[in-house]
């Protein structure tokens, strides 16, 4: 175990930890600082007759010290995204020509994790737009009565939980590393000062206003998508149904025959423009995908606590 001096109370132990693990990606640190505040108090508990201090000796052994743990999660967190990672014998990127770049994204399981995030977010974005708008009138609208205050501090405890959802769905679907745990918070203070952290939390309004974000994200992404889709996949399939469907040999875009305009040349111009297509909108939906992930990030992790 390391020699360095062991903290005597549980807020000096996550306060070490939280130094250790300086620099780490800000949802691995809400994680780490919550499972050490559960394992210790638990511990805590499970010896009224000891202190603190002595609960934090009689762990180190096991649990380590907030240094060995540190290290502990940065190397697991190294070995879950390696064992999550999706194997290829591909080149890596910088290797492959900008032929196969192109037309690889076509054989990446995140390419279609991003797309599906994209048609789902109209759905979740107008969920999260309800939910906020609705909580929050109501809030204003109780805050006379003596109801308002519990109501707004269980809406605002909602918010955090949809955060958590949005996150696990965030790391899922478009490969961002998301918190697995709630915020962590002191429990030693009072109950007021725990809700007033509630409401003066940064992160408690970043949420509200990044649910805000997701309707129109929402109408955005899935716009973006089935446009591309639709019109890739028909441009594709038009020159096989005109070829062997009973259209009489015509190809209607826009009110215009094009086989009148451009005769058969325009079959082969069509499949090939809906194949450009659809590769562009499945790197579109990569792009979209990373940066959604950027916005999430910034927005659902408070980062700052951990700086």
């Amino acid at each position: 175990m390391n020699a360095s001096v062991l903290p005597t109370t549980i807020p000096d132990y996550l306060e070490q930890l939280q130094r250790s693990l300086a620099g780490a990606d800000p949802a691995l640190v809400q994680d780490a600082l919550y499972d050490a505040e559960e394992y210790l108090r638990s511990e805590l508990t499970e010896n009224p007759g000891k202190s603190e201090a002595e609960v934090i000796a009689a762990v180190a052994g096991s649990y380590g010290a907030p240094d060995e743990v540190a290290d502990i999660y940065r190397d697991t967190e190294v070995k879950v995204q390696s064992a999550l990672r999706t194997p290829s014998t591909r080149p890596v990127v910088s290797q492959r020509s900008p032929f196969a770049r192109f037309f690889g994204v076509i054989a990446e399981p995140r390419t279609y994790a991003s797309l599906f995030y994209m048609l789902l977010a109209l759905a979740t974005g107008i969920f999260y737009f309800t939910w906020v708008v609705t909580g929050v009138s109501l809030s204003g609208g109780l805050a006379v009565l003596i109801i308002g205050i519990p109501f707004v501090i269980l809406y605002f405890g909602s918010v955090r939980v949809l955060s958590l959802v949005e996150g696990r769905i965030v790391e899922t679907m478009l490969g961002e590393r998301m918190p697995r745990r709630p915020l962590y918070s002191t429990r030693g203070q009072p109950l007021l000062e725990r809700i007033k952290e509630l409401f003066t939390d940064p992160r408690t309004w970043a949420t509200q206003l990044y649910f805000l974000l997701m309707l129109p994200l929402g109408i955005a992404y899935f716009t973006v998508a089935v446009t591309g889709l639709a019109t890739s996949l028909a441009l594709i399939a038009a020159p096989i149904v005109v070829l062997f469907g009973d259209f009489g040999g015509t190809l209607w875009i826009d009110e215009i025959n094009v086989m009148d305009v451009h005769g058969l040349w325009a079959l082969p111009l069509c499949f090939i423009a809906g194949v450009v297509l659809l590769f562009l909108t499945l790197h579109l939906a990569r792009g979209v995908g990373y940066l959604h992930g950027q916005l999430a990030k910034h927005m659902l992790v408070k980062t700052s606590q951990y700086d």
